[in-house]
């Protein structure tokens, strides 16, 4: 007698035009079962469980859940036959609590009848404590961190009877001990028959948490592997076909001059509570500043201020030398201040623009890229096309809007437009975030690159590994001051941790 497989994908094809995202794909996935699906960015994985989930439909090909063949044409068919997905960038109702968005669209929802809301989150809240997926189910999303609103995403699923789970790059977003604590919660659902499926590109977290692996590249699956059968190395080379060199460790030299200084800063967040008090900081020419710290203390209003993006109560930014207008962009870019956000979509890139367009933000005015405030067309296409075949983006064209790249490409391409303008200091906020091992590989070239040039790097991350490898220096941020630094070679992930809970060496809380 044949297995049944909690879902059997047989020859799927997906076309986007004369693109080929996946080419006759053989993908399955048992209950009870734990399957990474690994594969360098624009490999196909994400467009594979797209299908699955019904946000896409297959060019050709057949899809059985549970052995039998099924039709799902929408994300609401894919419920239906118990399949939810969780996506890397959520879909909440950020006015709405948690309840709501976990609700919302339900049948009973439209009579709600007295104490139904209170009803629905006694038994969402007990759902959520099943699985160690605890959250405020009467908070808007909006107030929640960012690990409690996918823990809000993965109740969603499980509430609406989920037996197969996808999720979505599902650590990239999560601090390290968010992450163990999501791993707890797989090992649940396993437990309890349920089938996840787990696209990533953390190598030792797929060999600390998966069942069976399989590997895609350029749009077919080349590999089925039981986790005892393989390492972080063969997954790697699989992955990419070819060996990884390993990293070399940064050689040691002197601090330069100081480049940016920041004296006694005070900034508030959007909601009017406090992110940076009284913040001090100093990056030297020639130097890599690592930045750790638990999301949500003060990181992403450090990297705006820097970048001209926020305004600042009190205090100074002097940048060689010379100190920054308070909240202007054009003065950060113009001093040689680059910037790649955390959300590249939101906030680096026009996803309806390609990439021409998205090259030219920053060099728009020069005399390079436009005469009498006219664009120089010919010459722009030309540069650009040089620039994505330096960084090695792959898209179909240049003109090809960026929201339809895979997350590495859109990466490349703006590391590309903030490395051509050749700054001081690059601003990089989780670089990698989401991105395979080769594209890591290449980040993390570009950064060291620009320091052997004598140029400094912010690096804010919440990948320990990233820091610990890449800087010359640790700081450590805690409710919007820095609480520890330490020298690299010296930092050990323990120390660090210790910093991040606002714990000193003596064991008592960092008082703020």
């Amino acid at each position: 007698m044949s297995e049944i497989y909690s879902v059997a994908m047989h020859q799927i094809v997906k076309k986007f035009g004369s693109v080929i995202a996946n080419d006759h794909v053989d993908f399955r996935a048992k209950p009870g079962e734990i399957h990474a699906l690994l594969g360098e960015n624009g490999a196909g994985k994400s467009t594979m469980m797209c299908m699955l989930s019904g946000v896409y439909r297959p060019t050709s090909g057949e899809i059985l859940i549970q052995g039998q063949q099924a039709r799902i044409r929408s994300p609401k068919d894919a419920m239906k036959l118990g399949v939810g997905m969780v996506f890397q960038n959520f879909r909440l109702v950020q006015n709405l609590t948690a309840a709501e968005n976990i609700v919302l669209g339900e049948a009973s929802s439209f009579w709600r009848g007295p104490n139904w809301m209170k009803r629905k989150q006694e038994e969402i809240e007990a759902l959520a404590n099943r699985f160690g997926l605890g959250f405020p189910v009467d908070r808007p999303i909006w107030q929640l961190s960012v690990g409690e609103q996918q823990r809000v995403e993965i109740v969603k699923t499980l509430y609406r009877g989920a037996d197969l789970i996808i999720l979505d790059e599902p650590t990239s977003v999560l601090t390290p001990g968010e992450a163990e604590q999501l791993f707890e919660t797989l090992f649940q659902m396993k437990a309890d028959g349920k089938t996840v499926i787990l696209t990533t590109h953390k190598l030792k977290e797929v060999m600390a948490s998966s069942d069976r692996i399989s590997v895609m590249r350029k749009g077919k699956l080349t590999h089925t592997i039981d986790k005892s059968d393989t390492n972080e190395r063969e997954l790697a080379r699989l992955m990419v076909g070819k060996e990884l060199a390993p990293p070399k460790p940064l050689a040691s030299r002197p601090a330069g001059k100081p480049l940016l200084v920041v004296d006694q800063l005070d900034v508030f967040a959007d909601h009017g509570r406090r992110a940076l008090n009284q913040l001090q900081l100093t990056v030297h020419t020639g130097e890599i500043v690592g930045i750790a710290g638990v999301a949500g203390n003060g990181q992403s209003e450090l990297a705006e201020v820097l970048t001209g993006l926020r305004a600042w109560r009190k205090g100074s930014i002097t940048f060689n030398g010379k100190e920054l207008r308070n909240g202007s962009v054009r003065d950060a870019i113009e001093a040689g201040i680059s910037h790649v956000p955390e959300n590249r979509m939101k906030s680096g890139l026009a996803g309806s623009l390609g990439a021409v367009d998205n090259l030219l933000f920053k060099s728009y005015r020069s005399k390079e890229r436009s005469i009498f405030g006219f664009l120089r067309t010919g010459a722009n296409r030309a540069w650009s096309q040089s620039l994505v075949e330096q960084f090695d983006v792959k898209t179909p064209s240049v003109d090809t809007p960026v929201r339809q790249l895979s997350g590495g490409n859109q990466q490349k391409l703006l590391f590309a437009r903030e490395v051509h303008h050749d700054p001081l200091l690059m601003v990089a906020v989780h670089p990698t975030q989401g991105l395979d091992v080769g594209a890591t590989e290449g980040v993390h070239r570009l950064l060291t690159q620009m320091r052997g040039e004598g140029k400094s790097v912010l690096l804010i991350s919440e990948d320990l590994d990233e820091v610990m490898q890449l800087s010359d220096r640790i700081l450590v941020i805690y409710n919007g001051q820095m609480v520890g630094e330490l020298a690299r070679g010296e930092a050990s992930r323990e120390q660090i941790g210790m910093y991040m809970a606002g714990v000193h060496d003596s064991g008592e809380e960092k008082a703020v």
